[in-house]
């Protein structure tokens, strides 16, 4: 069975584990290692049971704990080049095995993991797909400013969706911070808005999805409440019902329960 759990999320610190035949790989690791070791041990995961550490990007609520942990649990980084060279001048793959993720994916254990590009004012971010062993697929796409073709079709079909609804447009525009940084967030290479995100579900749900979690919500801009009505909302507009059409939950910034299935 697949098995999926947001570790961490939000503007302090990100990381998800991803599991399947009994091993697991990381995606991101935005908190210390201690403390992903200790998310770890509360959803009974094996340290020993991780076999790969896969990065979206270099921001620091994505790689905070990279170096520690991957070096102490000696398994390989996977990240794109642009991502890599990053990491490489910066200082963050010292004593690391650090590799360049593949055009065509790489298998790890009993997953195959395959990347696509998101837009964000990153180095070479993306977003990834586990193909787990027994059919089932997990995506994964945060830290975008919008939903491009590849986006969408990278997450169309997959059956556990994660998807950034970072901030509400009015608390982002209304809120405290600089005028440069809220057109940052809210631009192309920002953050996906809860707007944005939802009026992305009901697609991917007519090709199929069933399970969507929302993810890297803003502390500052953004409300649980909120991301969760207007997805709701956006699915009710097309006539769908949740528990009966589809599976939504809301990731806090200190994890969600695993999720089997």
């Amino acid at each position: 069975m697949a098995r999926f759990c947001s570790l961490y999320s939000g503007s302090s610190g990100n990381s998800v584990a991803v599991g399947c035949g009994g091993r697991y790989i990381l995606i991101d690791a935005g908190k210390s290692a201690k403390k992903i070791k200790e998310r770890l041990a509360q959803e009974d995961i094996d340290p020993a049971a991780i076999a790969a550490i896969f990065i979206t990007h270099e921001h620091a609520d994505h790689i905070a704990g990279l170096r520690v942990l991957a070096s102490s649990l000696k398994i390989p980084v996977y990240a794109t080049e642009g991502t890599a060279a990053w990491l490489e001048e910066h200082g963050h793959a010292r004593n690391v095995d650090l590799r360049l993720m593949p055009p065509d994916g790489v298998d790890v254990g009993e997953m195959g993991v395959t990347s696509f590009a998101t837009s964000h004012d990153a180095a070479e971010s993306c977003g990834f797909s586990v193909h787990c062993c027994d059919g089932r697929r997990i995506t994964l796409a945060t830290d975008t400013g919008v939903i491009t073709p590849v986006i969408h079709e990278a997450l169309s079909g997959a059956d556990l969706v994660y998807l950034e609804s970072n901030h509400d447009v009015g608390m982002l525009y209304n809120g405290r911070y600089p005028y440069p940084l809220k057109q940052r967030i809210a631009s192309d290479k920002g953050h996906l808005s809860n707007q944005s995100c939802a009026a992305e579900l009901p697609l991917l749900a007519r090709g199929g999805a069933t399970r969507f979690i929302l993810g890297h919500l803003s502390a500052e801009n953004n409300m649980p409440l909120l991301a969760r009505q207007g997805a709701v909302c956006e699915f009710s507009r097309y006539g769908m019902r949740e528990g009966a059409d589809y599976l939504l939950s809301v990731a806090p910034p200190d994890g969600l329960k695993t999720v089997v299935f």
